[in-house]
């Protein structure tokens, strides 16, 4: 795939606390803040991206490193280039103070500014509230983001942090005793149902650490495990990325129907009064 040269989407920044983003944007309807994996906003994480638009929702997309619409696939680039590219986007994460990579029981210090940009989204695009989707290094934020009582639809795609090379920090997640414990309230008296995807597989993505979600938020936490022959097999990596490398985009694919229940969740919670377009 190409890089994507960004048409179709609208560009600003948003500042908060001394910290200025660029943000992009397509669509109309309440607002889903849209968090991309390593390396960054990736033309795949794009055409997520469009199918949140096409589903009656504004697609939010912070960019926290990369360069927006670079396509970083070795199939396409090469790998050489494909790995110095997610290298220098891994490393702005780790030079940053904002990203909390190991620690368990902690919320990183970037959740605060997504909180603030979904805020004002809510704000600028209506509706009865927010929508947020965390893939892999930013999945928890997802999570994390809830403790605001404008977050409605939070999705945990293969979330990834703390990295899981103890035991300990693969039964965890990046968030603080806290402010989980304010997410479980939301679930507990108002309904707020958090929804994660993963492959059975995946080593970054252990099981424990949806068996955590499932102790924690009980019933509320909606899990969506998927084997690994379902990943696109055109992909080079392992199966990892649910809705955006490996995803195939086909009726029936059970990648399809990640993708399928991920929107169905922006519609029940964001557009419950609004007509279902076609996505």
């Amino acid at each position: 795939m190409a890089d994507h040269d960004l048409t179709g989407f609208t560009q600003s920044t948003f500042t908060h606390d001394g910290a200025t983003r660029r943000v992009l944007r397509r669509g109309t309807g309440p607002a889903v803040v849209v968090l991309a994996e390593i390396p960054g906003i990736t033309p795949k994480i794009l055409e997520f991206a469009g199918h949140v638009a096409a589903a009656g929702c504004t697609a939010v997309l912070p960019v926290l490193f990369g360069t927006p619409g670079r396509d970083a696939d070795p199939a396409a680039r090469g790998w050489p280039s494909a790995a110095r590219y997610t290298a220098s986007s891994l490393w702005q994460v780790c030079v940053s103070r904002e990203f909390t990579l190991l620690a368990t029981g902690r919320s990183s210090r970037v959740v605060r500014w997504l909180r603030a940009l979904a805020a004002a989204e809510h704000e600028r695009c209506g509706g009865p509230g927010v929508g947020a989707v965390g893939m892999c290094l930013t999945g928890g934020f997802a999570l994390a983001m809830a403790t605001d009582e404008r977050l409605l639809a939070p999705v945990l795609s293969q979330p990834s942090l703390p990295l899981a090379c103890t035991r300990s920090r693969a039964g965890g997640i990046d968030i603080s005793p806290g402010e989980l414990a304010a997410v479980r309230l939301r679930c507990e008296r108002e309904g707020l149902q958090v929804m994660g995807l993963r492959f059975r597989g995946d080593r970054l993505v252990p099981g424990d650490r949806f068996a955590y979600l499932r102790r924690e938020l009980g019933d509320a936490f909606v899990a969506v495990e998927l084997d690994d022959s379902a990943a696109n097999p055109d992909s080079v990596l392992p199966p990892h990325s649910v809705l955006t490398e490996h995803l195939v985009d086909e009726p029936g694919q059970p990648t399809r129907q990640a993708l399928d229940a991920v929107l169905d969740l922006f519609r029940t919670r964001l557009l419950a009064d609004s007509p279902r377009p076609a996505s």
